[in-house]
């Protein structure tokens, strides 16, 4: 390798400087930037915070008949946010939410940033010597605070006043902003139990939103058994047939045209929203770096689900992990992929016992789940056949991605292999496309064994004998062996 001059050397090293430095600078900016938005942000918080404590204690002191600078809480003026840049105004502005709205965003909020100004509510009824029903609340296992219910929202916005009551209960629907953005948890009271002593909980996603603006990306956990993938590759790296790629497009059609054809053409009313296809094929054929593509090309996050963790042996738990992923899915531009689905979309059999019975309720939640979905899922397989044939009318393509033929394996291998400088003078890609069937995944798995064959001989190229013995391997997985 030839040596660099001194001059070289030093125009390398200014180059990478500034390089460096711009990178710097830039970081700067993005962190002053967010900074900028949390102050914001906070301040804005803070003078909503300082309304809410006067509107609650005025509602305390009318409620025990106490003397108070107000007839109502009405006559308590809101902050002003109209001129308001802060995320969190934003929000208000693009909900349009008045004020009772924005009381019960900040009472689901104030346990986690002002837990003590919910104090108050802890006071006791000394006739019964226990608290006033009419406040709500719960306490939790290791926060002291006073948590609030719905009844405490009502409290607080009605008082005894039934008309404004059950207005207040209007804020808890599903068609509520509330409840299509995601940021409140809308949980089921216990059984027999009032519909307000449920608890008004934020989502994670509703309090990441309110406290820094931001949509939560979240991380893979047992609570979310599904992680964000994402792909370097574009679609030139994609090698597939020209029906694949046809039925691909309908999809990337509709991703970025949803909106169209629902509601500016009106199909709303006789077409689902969401859009549900099947891809099946061997490993290794593109379904999903597929997947991770049309996220990519829409702009839309891209979630992998994991089934070993989320098939539960305990009835109901199967139900709850998926309806845990459905629900924080549900008003997010995401793509739901699930690999290998026919571990947990399979066949439902005959009701011969408990088991089976559990097993075809799962099946058949599922069903009703992936057609409410709003967004779009991908369910993937090797095995098409072991499938429900109930999920087939149910989606919108299935799509039968091939092993590749030996013109799309070149085209694997050229791609794989980009830099040939990198190949010894003996590789020969025509043989090695027509010699041997091969995925793409294992065309890369190839070449990467072969490189690190190579390094280990001391060489910096790819020889013939590195790939032949990394096809070897590949092919010895799936039970066949190189006969040439």
């Amino acid at each position: 390798m030839p040596k660099r001059s001194g001059h070289e050397t030093h125009r390398l090293v200014r180059c990478l400087g500034q390089f460096a430095l711009e990178s710097l600078v830039f970081a700067g900016m993005e962190a002053d930037v967010t900074s900028a938005m949390l102050t914001a942000n906070a301040a804005s918080l803070t003078r909503e915070l300082t309304w809410f404590e006067e509107v609650l204690q005025c509602r305390i002191h009318l409620h025990f008949g106490q003397p108070s600078r107000y007839a109502c809480i009405e006559d308590i003026a809101a902050p002003e946010l109209s001129a308001d840049d802060s995320e969190y105004a934003q929000l208000v502005r693009r909900g349009v939410l008045g004020t009772n709205e924005r009381l019960v965003l900040l009472l689901a909020l104030i346990p986690h940033v002002r837990p003590e100004m919910l104090d108050l509510l802890f006071v006791r009824n000394t006739n019964l010597d226990r608290g006033f029903t009419e406040f709500g609340g719960w306490k939790g296992k290791t926060h002291g605070g006073f948590l609030p219910t719905h009844e405490t929202a009502a409290f607080l916005l009605a008082g005894h006043d039934l008309v404004k009551r059950f207005e207040v209960s209007q804020l808890f629907e599903e068609t509520h902003f509330f409840h299509r953005e995601g940021i409140l948890r809308r949980e089921a009271a216990e059984s027999g139990e009032p519909f307000f002593s449920s608890c008004l909980t934020l989502t994670a996603d509703g309090l990441h939103l309110l406290t820094s603006g931001d949509r939560l990306k979240p991380d893979f956990s047992r609570e979310f058994p599904a992680s964000r993938i994402e792909t370097v590759l574009d679609w030139n790296d994609l090698v597939v047939g020209s029906e694949v790629r046809a039925e691909i497009e309908n999809i990337n059609t509709w991703a970025g045209h949803a909106h169209t054809i629902l509601a500016e053409w009106g199909l709303g009313r006789s077409i689902r929203r969401g859009y549900r296809s099947l891809f099946y094929g061997p490993p290794g054929t593109g379904k999903t770096l597929t997947a991770t593509l049309i996220g990519k090309g829409a702009n839309m996050d891209v979630y992998r689900i994991d089934l070993s963790m989320m098939v539960s042996k305990f009835i109901g738990e199967t139900e709850k992990n998926l309806a845990n992923v459905f629900d924080q899915a549900e008003n997010k531009n995401w793509v739901l992929f699930f690999d290998e689905a026919d571990a947990l979309f399979g066949k439902r059999t005959a009701t011969s016992s408990s088991n089976d019975r559990h097993a075809n309720q799962q099946v058949s939640y599922l069903l009703q789940r992936i057609e409410d979905f709003p967004g779009i899922v991908i369910l993937a397989t090797n095995m098409k056949n072991n499938m429900d044939d109930a999920f087939a009318r149910r989606f919108q393509s299935m799509v039968h991605f091939r092993m590749p033929d030996a013109d799309q394996r070149k085209c694997l291998w050229q791609g794989v292999l980009r830099d040939k400088q990198r190949l010894a003078d003996d590789v020969d890609l025509d043989l090695l496309a027509e010699a041997y069937e091969l995925s793409g995944g294992a065309i890369a798995n190839v070449v990467r064994y072969g490189a690190i064959s190579a390094l280990q001989r001391g060489e910096q190229r790819i020889a013939a004998i590195d790939l032949r013995h990394g096809v070897a391997k590949e092919l010895r997985k799936e039970g066949k062996m190189v006969t040439n």
